[in-house]
């Protein structure tokens, strides 16, 4: 993979005019972009639409967790718009019934393990019994079991989920900050470079390239990274 197949850029931005501004600003440097929760909510999906069609890649992280026909229903229809990646919480019967409405179609899909915002005190409140590091790879290799696409996880996790799911599944880790960034509200973060040494093939970058003075020097820098790790 070249440098620009690892980097996706998190538009976690209000609205559409940002959104555009920014991939404007970044032109060619990069193919992938995420878009989430905050950028659907406000006329996203049309533009998710209309990046596919210039030729970007998108990820589309919806986090769907729901009744299987539902979420199968869900991903049928995402799978036509063109996306390149959807993620999904990864529970086993979710996982089984979005793998069984994707097939055919080119979308890769993602189990969500453990949001990298949380810690052990956070699953412990949430009622699970598992150490996040356990419970991630419990989920990849649920995930590799269901079929899917590749999983989401913190890079601090991808070694040892590569060894869980072998080298053909994607590893999307979010949580990527370039050295003495701010963490935000991360809490399990690493550099690009050693996202990658770690085994990540996919790393999502927001905040540190889209509130950048000049988001495509931070893009750059950050792709530079990427190619000396590789």
């Amino acid at each position: 993979m070249a440098a620009r197949d690892h980097l996706i850029v998190g538009l976690d931005v209000p609205n559409v005019g940002e959104a555009e501004a920014i991939v404007r600003k970044i032109g060619a440097d990069v193919d992938y972009y995420k878009i989430g929760h905050q950028l659907v909510f406000a006329g996203g999906l049309e533009f998710a639409r209309d990046l596919a069609r210039e030729g970007k890649k998108i990820f589309l992280d919806m986090k769907l967790l729901d009744i299987d026909n539902t979420v199968a229903h869900g991903v049928e229809n995402i799978a036509k718009m063109g996306m390149t990646m959807l993620t999904l919480h990864a529970y086993p019967k979710a996982m089984r019934a979005a793998v069984e409405a994707a097939r055919g179609s080119n979308l890769c899909l993602l189990g969500v393990t453990v949001l990298t915002s949380m810690d052990e005190a956070d699953l412990i409140e949430a009622g699970y019994d598992y150490k996040p590091h356990e419970l991630v790879l419990r989920r990849a290799e649920q995930a590799r079991r269901a079929g899917m696409g590749g999983i989401v996880c913190s890079a601090e996790e991808a070694s040892a989920v590569r060894r869980v799911v072998g080298a053909d599944m994607a590893i999307v880790t979010p949580g990527i900050r370039p050295t003495g960034s701010d963490p935000g509200d991360q809490k399990r973060v690493m550099t690009p470079a050693d996202a990658i040494r770690a085994g990540s093939s996919h790393l999502v970058v927001g905040r540190p390239i889209v509130k950048a003075p000049d988001p495509r020097q931070a893009a750059r820098s950050i792709l530079a990274e990427i190619e000396a790790a590789a």
